[in-house]
């Protein structure tokens, strides 16, 4: 869980080290590694660790270099290994890039963080160095409980007939749903799951943002909720599916005690949407608030618990039960200040995707925005910009007549729609009792010689076609294929798919 800030003016960086080494002593998790003991794994809490902040001084480079360097660090960062038998599952390093900016860039293994936790650590770091810069007292309550209580109450918990009774509600509810979203590939899925990544910028316009809320409001909604269904109606679009499970985080803090805690308590819930194109976006809105508030109230089975309790079929290229997935991030984010420092958050290096892509949403001032995660072995960045654009349409199309059929709202961009005429407008007068075989012989007589398809270097006549698709189809009648028989056929696009096509 990489996090990087930005820190302008008069810096302390004795109090700051300070501040993460107090951060260490408030927090046992922090201090937690991971041993094996009789074959099962136990949390080991150190009393006392040093959290090291080396300090990578770049103030001799030139501006470019200077940046360069400084994102090439932050890289680094992002990518550092963590050894969880031995520990600190933490790491921080102090780039300085003038006399009074500087880059902290820390990094905590996931297994003891999640995104809520970001915000604990900022908000207690600036509390510590107020303290340790200038001697006011950091106001900060006792922690009512530590990580591991939390981790002890859910293990006594989470058993026998509660355990039961929570993976049975999730058996029936994912009964018979698709274990794999059928998405349109750039390129052909590798066979077993790889995790190379980048990101794409996505943003809905403060209008389009609104209207979101509104709509939210006044079917008894939340936000979350529209951008969902919406986006699983997208989704349907794009793989043919109608059956379409969309995974998405939840903070899973629902008791006080774990508010102000650092540690992973995040869960990934599987939204599962039934649709049809005759049903108006109001009611597939109803049918998702149902289901989401029905998971929310089942959110406490881990995830990966639940994975091994139903036993889904296993493909090794895809992630279980879904591939794709929608955060919308609301986890408390105050405004940090610091005496003699303004602070600003940077974006984190994401060069790692954990499923096919990810819509990953915050609320701003101006509206929602974020970033699609995609996997780069599986997409190019245009094919996700222009799936972002999509969504865009869609959702404008959806908020503007909600009690219109699913199937009557375009996701078309206007220049899209543009092209529509020139390559669909064409229109000619024949024989509608006529096969498609047999008008296709009638154009072969008429111009035997024109060029009929083209693919790269290779241009075929009709004359071509016909001699191939001939010998093709008395081929399949040889190995037994009759009239209402079904041939699959698994080509790219060529002259040779044309030919198949034709011949069957």
């Amino acid at each position: 869980m990489p996090w990087a800030l930005k820190l302008s003016g008069s810096l302390d960086v004795s109090a700051l080290h300070q501040s993460l080494n107090a951060l260490l002593a408030r927090h046992e998790v922090l201090r937690t590694h991971f041993a094996v003991h009789d074959g099962q794994p136990v949390q080991v809490i150190q009393p006392d660790v040093r959290l090291e902040l080396p300090v990578v001084d770049l103030r001799g480079l030139e501006p470019a270099a200077r940046e360069t360097e400084a994102q090439a660090l932050m890289r680094q960062e992002a990518q550092h290994s963590f050894n969880l038998a031995q520990g600190p599952l933490v790491h921080a390093t102090l780039v300085r890039m003038s006399d009074e900016e500087y880059l902290l860039l820390v990094t905590a293994h996931h297994i003891i963080s999640d995104g809520w936790s970001i915000s604990v650590i900022a908000r207690e770091i600036a509390a510590f160095y107020r303290q340790f810069s200038s001697g006011e007292a950091a106001q900060l309550a006792p922690l009512p409980i530590q990580y591991a209580d939390f981790s002890v109450w859910q293990r006594q918990w989470l058993h026998g007939d509660v355990l039961a009774s929570e993976i049975d509600w999730w058996r029936k509810q994912l009964a018979g749903a698709s274990t794999s979203l059928e998405l349109p590939t750039d390129r052909p899925r590798p066979a077993i799951q790889t995790y190379g990544g980048a990101v794409v910028p996505v943003a809905l316009s403060k209008h389009l943002s609104t209207q979101v809320k509104e709509l939210a409001q006044r079917e008894g909604a939340t936000p979350f909720m529209v951008l969902l269904a919406s986006f699983q109606l997208l989704l349907s679009r794009y793989s043919g599916q109608d059956d379409v499970s969309v995974g998405s985080p939840v903070a899973n803090r629902n008791r006080s005690e774990t508010e102000g805690l650092i540690g992973f308590f995040v869960n990934t819930l599987v939204f599962r949407s039934r649709l049809d194109g005759r049903q108006s976006f109001r009611e597939l809105l109803g049918q998702v608030r149902l289901n989401t508030l029905a998971a929310y109230e089942h959110q406490d089975v881990p995830f990966e618990k639940l994975v091994e309790e139903l036993q889904p079929q296993r493909d090794l290229s895809r992630s279980p039960l879904f591939q794709v997935t929608l955060t919308l991030q609301n986890a408390p984010e105050g405004a940090l200040t610091l005496p003699g420092l303004s602070l600003d958050a940077l974006p984190p290096s994401i060069e790692t995707s954990k499923y096919d892509f990810s819509l990953l949403l915050d609320e701003g001032s101006e509206g929602f925005s974020g970033i699609i995660n995609y996997n780069t072995d599986l997409f190019e960045a245009a094919s996700m910009e222009r799936l972002a654009r999509h969504y865009a349409v869609l959702l404008d199309g959806l908020l503007t007549s909600p009690d219109r059929q699913l199937g009557l709202v375009s996701m078309l961009t206007p220049a899209e729609k543009q092209l529509l005429p020139a390559w669909n407008g064409a229109q000619s007068a024949y024989s509608r009792d006529a096969s498609i075989h047999s008008l296709f012989e009638q154009q072969v007589v008429r111009s035997p010689e024109a060029v009929a398809v083209v693919s790269g270097d290779e241009a075929v006549t009709y004359s071509q076609l016909d001699a191939r698709s001939n010998q093709l189809a008395h081929h399949l009648r040889a190995l037994g294929v009759l009239p209402g028989s079904r041939v699959a056929v698994r080509l790219d696009r060529s002259a040779d798919l044309i030919v198949s096509l034709l011949a069957v």
